[in-house]
C-alpha cells in the first residue's frame, strides 16, 4: 500500500472514528455540568485514536460482519474513554505535572486539580456505562437479526468476554499497575533494570493496545484460545515497540512536531528504554518487536493490509 493511500484512508478512518466517539459522550448539563465539560474537554483534545482504530481494524482482519458493528462500536468509545482518563490523570501534578498535551492546555490546567481528577474518573466509570451498551443490541429492536444469528447466547457470550478483557487490561493487572510501577521506579535509587521497564511498558501501554486487538477479535467471533493468544502477542509486540518509540522520540524529536516538551524524561529525572539500554538498541528493538507482530499476523487466515500498515506506521512514526 502507497504512502499516500495509507493516509488517504487513515484519515477517512479516524474520521469516522470520531464520529462513533462522540456519539457516546454526554451532554453538558445539570448540576455536574462542569466536570461533563471537563471530560469532553478531555476527549475532544485530539489525539491518534489509535486503540479504537486498532480494534476495528482487528475486527475486521478477523471477519467481523458490518451486522455486528452495533457491539462494537461502544467498547470502541470505552477503550478511548479508559486511555483519556490514563492521560488526565498521568498529567496531574501528583504524577507528572504537565500543562500541556498535544499542544494543548491539560484538563487539570483548565479546570483545576481537583476537576482534572473528577474528570478521570468520570471517564473510567462512563467507559463501563458505554461498553454495556453493546448489551442493547442483544433485545428489542435487534431481536429479529439475532434469531437469524447463531444465538442470543453467542452474542453475550461474546459481551461478557470483551468486557473482561476491557476491566483485566485497565485494572490493577493491567495499566494501573503498570503506572503504579513506574511511579515506584521513579524513585528508585540506582539504575532500573531491563526487566522493570518491560514491566512498566507491558502494563502501563501495552495493555491497553491487546485489550483493542483482542476485544476486535472476541466480538467478530474468535474464540479459540491460541489464535486469541496469538493476537495478544501481537498486540504486546506494537505496545512495547509503541512505548520504546515514545522514549526515542522524547530524545530525538522537537516540541512542534509532538505537541509537548522534548526531554521532559530527562528533566523529570526518569529512567527511560533509551536511557537504559541505549538509543541505538532501543531502535533495534522497536523494529524486531514490530517485524514480529507483523509476521504473526501474516501467520493466521485473516487479511487486513490496512491493519499492517498501520501496526508499520506506529514504529515509524515522528509525533
Amino acid at each position: 500500500m502507497e504512502a499516500q493511500e495509507f493516509n488517504e484512508i487513515l484519515r477517512e478512518k479516524t474520521r469516522m472514528t470520531e464520529r462513533i466517539i462522540k456519539s457516546f459522550l454526554p451532554e453538558e448539563a445539570g448540576y455536574q455540568k462542569t466536570v461533563i465539560e471537563a471530560m469532553n474537554y478531555s476527549m475532544n483534545a485530539g489525539g491518534k485514536r489509535l486503540r479504537p482504530l486498532l480494534m476495528e481494524e482487528t475486527f475486521l482482519f478477523c471477519g467481523g460482519r458490518e451486522e455486528d458493528m452495533p457491539l462494537l462500536e461502544p467498547f470502541m468509545a470505552a477503550i478511548e474513554m479508559i486511555h483519556t482518563y490514563s492521560l488526565v490523570h498521568d498529567d496531574l501534578p501528583a504524577m507528572d505535572n504537565d500543562e500541556y498535551r498535544r499542544g494543548k492546555k491539560t484538563t487539570w490546567s483548565v479546570y483545576g486539580e481537583a476537576l482534572g481528577i473528577l474528570a478521570g474518573d468520570g471517564l473510567l466509570n462512563l467507559a463501563f456505562e458505554t461498553a454495556l451498551q453493546s448489551l442493547e443490541f442483544c433485545s428489542g429492536a435487534a431481536r429479529e437479526y439475532l434469531t437469524t444469528a447463531p444465538s442470543p447466547e453467542y452474542h453475550l457470550q461474546r459481551l461478557t468476554a470483551a468486557l473482561g478483557i476491557l476491566a483485566g487490561k485497565a485494572g490493577i493487572y493491567g495499566m494501573i499497575g503498570g503506572q503504579t510501577a513506574d511511579i515506584e521506579a521513579e524513585e528508585q535509587e540506582g539504575s532500573l533494570e531491563k526487566e522493570q521497564l518491560l514491566f512498566i511498558h507491558a502494563h502501563k501501554t501495552a495493555a491497553l493496545i491487546q485489550a483493542a486487538m483482542m476485544i476486535g477479535a472476541v466480538i467478530a467471533g474468535m474464540a479459540e484460545e491460541e489464535p486469541l493468544e496469538q493476537i495478544g502477542k501481537c498486540a504486546y509486540n506494537i505496545g512495547i515497540a509503541f512505548q520504546i518509540q515514545d522514549d526515542i522520540l522524547d530524545v530525538t524529536g522537537n516540541s512542534a512536531e509532538l505537541g509537548k516538551p522534548v526531554g521532559s524524561d530527562a528533566q523529570n529525572h526518569k529512567q527511560t528504554y533509551v536511557t537504559v539500554n541505549g538509543l541505538e538498541q532501543s531502535m533495534k528493538e522497536t523494529e524486531d518487536l514490530t517485524n514480529e507482530a507483523i509476521a504473526i499476523l501474516d501467520s493466521m487466515e485473516g487479511k487486513n493490509d490496512f491493519l499492517k500498515e498501520l501496526l508499520l506506521s506506529l514504529v515509524h512514526r515522528r509525533k
